[in-house]
């Protein structure tokens, strides 16, 4: 699996944490391959509008490892605030060169007053955005075609991110590793940073990662549970090692070793089972059956139910009859 690549621009008086926790978050996202391996998810550059040094608010000095000129190709681009984008020569190359890289780069995220070197693009008009309270009213004034509300923490708007707040580079680290990797992932990080994180079903309310400490995710058993409450989907390899947080290219392997057979039949098995026991309610016909527990024909339906009960599905239909619509074979319309 090869990294995402990540660049945060960096530039004379920026805010030296919007380019540190954003750094720190997407290093500590990495991959288990199932066999003791581990896979970095990301690869973050620092990009400067020179190759020389610059000094963040704080006085740290940061040198970067590319230029605008010479960073590689990018999935995701963030811009960080600092009070040196209220210079006009650093917003406007900032400027100038999202809108250059803008059609070939996955998402574009501002965090903060990284705002003002976002909003000059026109990408982000008519669209929802934050920013800091304290420049909100200047923005609107500047550019009132964006829709801004300062009281959100992080705000998403197609492949656009804004941020804001104290933790505003930490938040938006994990909300890109959580939309790349899942929310397991995210939650790692979260533990390696000593995060306190909230969850999408409890919005109002943070929990410590400690409790998740004391309480080891079982990651294949948690996958399981969750492959019975979507069988109606499209489960591939991909979306179930994302589920599961773990790379695609390993995770067959890791799978087999756990439940002693691949992905496909293990899926194909909760299906036709679920499958089974649906058949036996009133009033559910071997169409309604096979497209709710994920069979796109049922033609592969019956297959796969013979296969695993040696009988065709319609013997276990409630009145025995077959549905109008299913092909099915002489032994599949005779009733039990």
């Amino acid at each position: 699996m090869r990294p995402k690549e990540i660049g945060i621009v960096g530039f004379e008086n920026v805010v030296a944490s919007h380019l540190i926790l954003p750094a720190d978050a997407f290093a500590a996202a990495i991959l288990e391959d199932g066999f003791g391996g581990r896979i970095p998810c990301y690869k973050v550059w620092s990009i400067g509008l020179t190759k020389e040094c610059f000094v963040a608010e704080s006085g740290l000095a940061f040198r970067p490892q590319k230029t605008l000129e010479s960073a590689p190709p990018l999935d995701t681009i963030i811009v960080p605030g600092g009070s040196g984008l209220r210079q006009p020569q650093v917003s406007t190359r900032l400027t100038e060169w999202i809108l250059s890289r803008a059609y070939e780069t996955r998402r574009i995220a501002s965090i903060c007053t990284g705002l003002y070197a976002l909003a000059p693009t026109g990408l982000l008009d008519g669209r929802e955005v934050t920013t800091h309270w304290r420049v909100a009213g200047d923005i609107r004034r500047r550019y009132p075609s964006l829709r801004i509300d300062h009281r959100r923490g992080l705000v998403k708007d197609g492949p656009f991110y804004t941020s804001a707040g104290l933790t505003a580079g930490i938040d938006l680290a994990l909300a890109l590793i959580e939309e790349d990797y899942g929310k397991q992932v995210a939650l790692a990080v979260g533990r390696d940073l000593m995060l306190y994180l909230a969850t999408k079903n409890e919005p109002d309310e943070s929990r410590r990662l400690s409790e998740y400490e004391s309480r080891p995710i079982d990651r294949f058993g948690e996958l399981v549970a969750w492959i019975l409450r979507h069988l109606d989907q499209d489960l591939t390899v991909e979306i179930l090692a994302r589920r599961a947080g773990m790379c695609p290219t390993n995770f067959n392997r890791a799978f087999k070793s756990v439940f002693g057979s691949t992905p496909g039949d293990f899926i194909e098995n909760l299906r036709v089972n679920e499958a089974r026991r649906r058949l036996s309610s009133r009033g559910k016909t071997l169409h309604s059956v096979a497209a709710s527990v994920g069979f796109s024909s049922a033609t592969a339906f019956r297959r796969a139910f013979e296969r695993r009960f040696g009988a065709g599905p319609a013997n276990y239909l409630f009145d025995g009859k077959a549905a109008a619509g299913i092909g099915t074979s002489s032994k599949e319309r005779a009733t039990t």
